[in-house]
């Protein structure tokens, strides 16, 4: 029987990084998919309030979320570096400490998400005629958020291995059922924001009982014995300590994306509106460029792992000229056809969807500099250094725009929109000259501590 090729170590490596990042995008997309669906259809049967309603929950959501969240890329860069020096036992022991480490997390976040969530959106001055609408939805969201986490960590061992097939197979099926099922819950049954935020929470959890099933029908390290879960010490320290500054990070730019938010609900409902729409069609762009990020994290991982540095150095370079590539295209497209792609969110404001112009314009043109940063963030990480990366992102992403909002931003004639949204650009900037230093400096400590390496 012939062995099969391991893509991360051998053959071409932008073909292979290719091959790798599409279903990873595709994959993105759909679970995007997942928020767009409920916008769409609360967009086309409820009216904008509930479009407002339900997009105010996304940073306050992600700054819960993102905290566990790291900690799925932390169990993929442990079976990364386990998988590519050849060690089973690792792999195993990481495997099953993975999925045991999500389900807790879930737990947790169902808690503080069901009791705190009207808490959150009134520390966020959300208006009183969308919070309401907004704490229903958040907590329907957050009772099924165990399989969110499930999902997550066990697509990212499966990622780690190579495999990015499964998880857009699964996606598809579950994105099929939220579409079908916010039909039948907003036509027919009249739920607005509850029905949305229903049909996610089932497709959910048809995804994440799909992925565990094909981690238990695998053969080799990867495989999943469900009598075996527990926590293995070592392998627990290790997702904790790189995914945890991951975690900690996703959380913070979160802090600054929820002040952002803050900032765009003192412009009322009609801004928030505008800014909700477009916001979710950026998403499109930013989970087409956040795909190289993954892919920077396990190429780099799998390839350190095997001390193979020379791939190491070029995964950083073919990840930054595919993400810039893919960014400038992206955004210019969203750009061009913005009006078209809002009207599909918005049907009962021409006011609003003017104000989603002005976000597409100021976030998407410059986005591919967002995709640089994440490209070199991924690949710090995946090297096995979380700590840097994380204190460089608090620091120019986070600090950036909370001294932005809080100095240029009060100036009465800087007090727009068009001038919140030029902080992204910003920061983007700023982090991504920062975290390059970063990784030469952390390459070559690497290099020099695991094997010498010819860089061409």
């Amino acid at each position: 029987m012939q062995k099969k090729k391991n893509i991360f170590l051998e053959g071409s490596l932008f073909r292979n990084i290719v091959v790798y990042t599409i279903p990873i995008i595709l994959t993105s997309i759909l679970q995007l998919l997942f928020n767009a669906a409920d916008l769409v259809v609360v967009g086309q049967y409820c009216g904008s309030i509930s479009v407002a309603a339900v997009s105010a929950t996304g940073a306050i959501t992600n700054l819960i979320v993102n905290l566990f969240i790291g900690l799925s890329v932390g169990a993929g860069v442990t079976v990364a570096h386990a998988y590519g020096c050849k060690d089973d036992r690792t792999v195993h022991r990481t495997v099953h400490t993975a999925i045991p480490a999500a389900l807790v997390s879930g737990i947790i976040l169902t808690v503080v998400g069901v009791l705190f969530s009207e808490t959150f959106l009134t520390w966020m001055g959300t208006p009183e005629n969308v919070r309401e609408l907004s704490a229903v939805y958040m907590r329907i969201y957050f009772a099924g958020i165990t399989f969110t986490m499930v999902y997550n960590f066990a697509a990212s061992i499966l990622r780690a291995v190579g495999d990015t097939r499964s998880p857009l197979i699964f996606l598809s099926i579950a994105g099929v059922i939220n579409v079908l099922l916010n039909l039948l819950f907003v036509r027919r049954f009249h739920m607005n924001v509850a029905g949305v935020a229903l049909a996610t929470t089932i497709s959910q959890a048809v995804s994440a009982v799909l992925v565990v099933i094909a981690l238990i029908r695998r053969t080799d390290a990867c495989h999943l014995t469900l009598s075996k879960m527990r926590f293995y010490k070592k392998q627990l320290l290790k997702i904790v300590s790189i995914g945890l500054p991951a975690g900690i990070q996703g959380s913070l730019f979160s802090i600054s994306n929820v002040m952002i938010q803050s900032s765009v609900n003192s412009f009322g409902d009609i801004v928030m509106t505008g800014n909700g729409a477009a916001g979710n069609i950026e998403g499109f762009v930013y989970v087409c460029l956040n795909a190289f990020h993954q892919t920077a994290v396990n190429f780099t991982g799998q390839n350190a792992g095997a001390g193979n540095y020379k791939r190491v150095f070029r995964t950083l370079w073919i990840c930054l000229g595919c993400v810039t590539a893919v960014g400038l295209t992206a955004g210019s497209l969203v750009v061009l056809f913005g009006e078209q792609l809002l009207s599909i969110y918005i049907t009962d404001s021409a006011k609003a969807i003017g104000y989603g112009l002005i976000r597409l314009t100021y976030i998407c043109l410059p986005y591919f500099l967002c995709g640089l940063m994440d490209v070199s963030t991924g690949a710090l990480r995946g090297m096995g250094a979380s700590l840097v990366p994380m204190l460089i992102s608090v620091l120019g992403v986070c600090g950036i725009r909370m001294l932005w909002i809080y100095t240029i931003f009060r100036i009465p004639e800087y007090h727009t929109p068009e001038c919140l949204y030029l902080s992204y650009t910003v920061s983007w900037i700023a982090t991504f000259l920062c975290q390059l230093v970063a990784y030469l400096i952390v390459f070559q400590r690497r290099r020099k501590r695991w094997g010498k390496a010819e860089i061409a």
